[in-house]
């Protein structure tokens, strides 16, 4: 079938699915999925992580807005005591709440009252818990909720009961891969990525599902295999002459960790696809080339898989700069001309509007502080780099760093005021690949990545936040509001007037959609970096957001901790708002100014064992207790805990488990001598307290760093 015949068939589908949602009456969700996800008039349900297949977050719903926000107050609150973390997006189905927290431990909560009706645990294999945090989301289909499992298993249950349906595994034994990211489904197929290209030897891919019986349907592969072996299809051998070297060797990377959305009218599934695997590209593609499709937005046939186009956003990519944030669609006018667009706002400080037709770019600029490259080449679609970006001499300090101008914590669009209400970072990134070469350097080795590990605590002032809106049409800032700390949520918009965010001063706020101004804001007792929904039940608006402090900030040592949610007292809890509702908070620690770190004066540091040590926290540790032992979020702060004092109880907690249900893997490979180096390194942290002279030093060698680059860029050094 022709490209013209299949859009046409997709849009005659489309509006007659519409046309019978309109007339199924009150449970939009109960017979026609296909017609609900499409619809953005209806907003009584939010049945998948962007509401609808547009991706775009925002609700058509106004009983809340501008003029009633000052009514709206807490309906209810669930506590989860026995869950480590809580970031899902939420989804709201006839009057029943689904979130996945901890390990995807799914829970359905009864939204008028937050009554608990259901949880189930799908037991996670111990083995991947320490890959990563959690899940990011879920999707709703026929009755099914569906969730990725770190483990890598892909999972049905039963909306009504919970009752598990199906389960297939979508990775490989012993691999590397994991799943944190929400599935999508459309069509009655359920599709899936995976993370994992920072642990080494990783080859991404997506995988399709039928969504009734589980049954694998098709797999895409991101980057090419080993030639030798033949490629699974043209656009793979495509990409194999962009790639050099013994690439397949390191596994390529290029996962879809995070972002897939589905486009109804042209029947295409985008993917929004990862990092190399290395990053360093001299070390995974000696000799350069674009390294197709890492770091792109693929457009793939959703029937059959097939390739349709791509653009990449980071050709030959170095810096972790992955696409894996979400990818919004709408219809703008552009120089007086509709257009069918997509809007993408990677890690890399740009703003892409692309045509979803053809994979065009239309327009692309700077959303932050960008240093590594001066525009985006209209003509070409490329970037052009500035000098020194690709740390030619080893070393460089670049804006954005790996954490990225945007992240996962999606941004919302209203088609109201026509503006991307984007969370957004400025935070350095430091490159140093000396010494590192292709004959010394491992996939499997400690440094996976082929930069050396950052050791060092991150300040509390090494990033700042803020929200802003961006109109995609003039590509230029309509407002900015700064928020607090190093990392903030996801955001949602509404036909109200409104944009909602969790916070990581413990707020929730709703600020003016056209003017960015503060129109209301409630404690929750914690941060968080969840985004919100809203939705309705028996005519009454409801807004709910997960509160909890945990996932990726817990990485950024001081950064995080200075939003003092640091330890296990502070709540994880589900909260939901509607108007003139006055229930009171339950009550819960304030924030921790300072970790008072455990004194033990008679334990003495031997410096070569702290020093061994340091590898090892870094490789296994850091992840979940902070950068240089400084804990920034659920985890505890393990220079304030007197275990690492303790031998026995320590090596029963890292090596044995003994604390697994609670989010702690364990480490069965470790020693006991690697577990007494790692309480010299713990207790080296305990004692330590930075100079004004380590503190200067290590801004003038980033200045210098930055310094060099500058000079390279204007070509007054080599």
């Amino acid at each position: 079938m022709s490209t013209t015949r299949k859009h046409g068939a997709a849009v005659g589908a489309r509006w007659l699915g519409l046309l019978a949602g309109c007339l199924l009456g009150s449970s939009a969700l109960a017979t026609g999925d296909q017609a609900a996800l499409g619809n953005e008039a209806d907003g009584r349900n939010w049945a998948a992580g962007g509401r609808t297949f547009s991706e775009q977050r925002f609700s058509p719903l106004d009983a809340i807005n501008t003029r009633t926000i000052d009514r709206l107050g807490l309906a209810w609150s669930l506590d989860f005591p026995d869950i480590w973390n809580v970031s899902t997006i939420p989804l709201a189905v006839d009057g029943v709440i689904y979130v996945a927290a901890g390990f995807t431990v799914l829970h359905a909560v009864d939204a008028r009252s937050g009554k608990l009706l259901w949880k189930y645990d799908p037991k996670v294999d111990p083995r991947k818990m320490r890959m990563g945090w959690g899940s990011r989301g879920l999707s709703y289909w026929n009755g099914k909720i569906y969730a990725g499992v770190q483990d890598g298993r892909l999972i049905a249950v039963d909306a009504k009961t919970g009752q598990p349906l199906w389960e297939a595994m979508t990775t490989e034994p012993g691999d590397n891969r994991y799943i944190t990211g929400a599935p999508r489904v459309f069509n009655g197929k359920v599709i899936i990525g995976h993370g994992g290209a920072d642990y080494g030897q990783v080859r991404g891919y997506v995988t399709t599902y039928d969504a009734e019986t589980g049954k694998q349907l098709w797999r895409w592969w991101v980057v090419p295999g080993n030639p030798a072996e033949g490629f699974e299809n043209e656009a793979m051998e495509m990409a194999a002459r962009t790639w050099n070297g013994e690439w397949w060797k390191s596994g390529g990377g290029g996962t879809v960790w995070h972002a897939m959305t589905y486009d109804p009218e042209f029947n295409r599934v985008y993917l929004g696809t990862g990092n190399g695997s290395p990053w360093n590209q001299k070390l995974r593609s000696p000799g350069g080339g674009d390294n197709l499709f890492l770091c792109s937005v693929v457009a793939l046939d959703a029937d059959t898989g097939e390739y349709v186009w791509h653009y990449q956003t980071n050709p030959g990519e170095t810096w972790d700069y992955n696409s894996a944030m979400d990818m919004v669609l709408a219809d703008l006018t552009l120089d007086g001309k509709p257009r069918k667009v997509l809007m993408h706002a990677p890690k890399n400080g740009f703003f892409y509007v692309i045509d979803r037709e053809n994979g065009k770019l239309i327009s692309a600029e700077t959303i932050a502080k960008v240093t590594w490259a001066e525009r985006i080449d209209l003509e070409t679609g490329r970037p052009v780099e500035v000098p020194g970006a690709r740390y030619p001499g080893g070393e460089a300090l670049i804006w954005p760093g790996p954490a990225g101008a945007h992240n996962w914590q999606p941004m919302a669009y209203s088609p109201d005021t026509g503006l991307v209400y984007i969370p957004t970072r400025e935070m350095a990134g430091y490159y140093d690949d000396r010494g590192i070469t292709k004959e010394n350097w491992s996939p499997m080795g400690l440094m996976p990545v082929g930069v050396k590990l950052f050791f060092d605590d991150i300040p509390r002032n090494a990033a700042t936040t803020f929200l802003q809106a961006w109109n995609p049409v003039t590509q230029k800032q309509a407002w900015r509001l700064d928020t607090p700390g190093g990392t903030n949520g996801g955001v949602l918009s509404t036909r109200g007037s409104l944009v909602f965010q969790g916070r990581s001063d413990g707020k929730l706020a709703a600020v003016d959609a056209r003017t960015g101004e503060i129109l209301w804001s409630q404690d929750m007792g914690v941060g968080t970096q969840a985004s919100p929904i809203t939705f309705e039940v028996d005519g009454v608006q409801y807004v709910s957001i997960l509160a909890g402090w945990g996932g990726s900030p817990m990485l950024m040592g001081s950064l995080s901790a200075q939003s003092g949610w640091v330890g296990r007292q502070y709540p994880r809890r589900l909260l939901t708002y509607k108007l003139d509702a006055k229930a009171p908070l339950p009550v819960s620690p304030p924030p921790t100014a300072k970790v008072e770190v455990v004194a033990a004066p008679e334990f003495k540091v031997d410096p070569a064992q702290a020093e061994r040590g340091k590898l090892t926290y870094a490789t296994r540790c850091m992840l979940c207790h902070g950068a240089a032992a400084v804990a920034g979020g659920f985890a505890p702060d393990l220079r304030a805990s007197r275990v690492p004092l303790d031998p026995a109880a320590f090596a029963t907690i890292v090596r044995d488990g003994a604390l697994t249900a609670r989010g702690m893997p364990p480490f069965a490979e470790l020693s006991a001598a690697q577990l007494e180096e790692l309480q010299h390194y713990l207790r080296e942290r305990a004692n330590h307290e930075p100079s004004l002279f380590e503190t200067a030093a290590m801004l003038a060698h980033f200045g210098w760093v930055f310094i060099k680059m500058q000079l390279m860029k204007y070509g007054l050094m080599g």
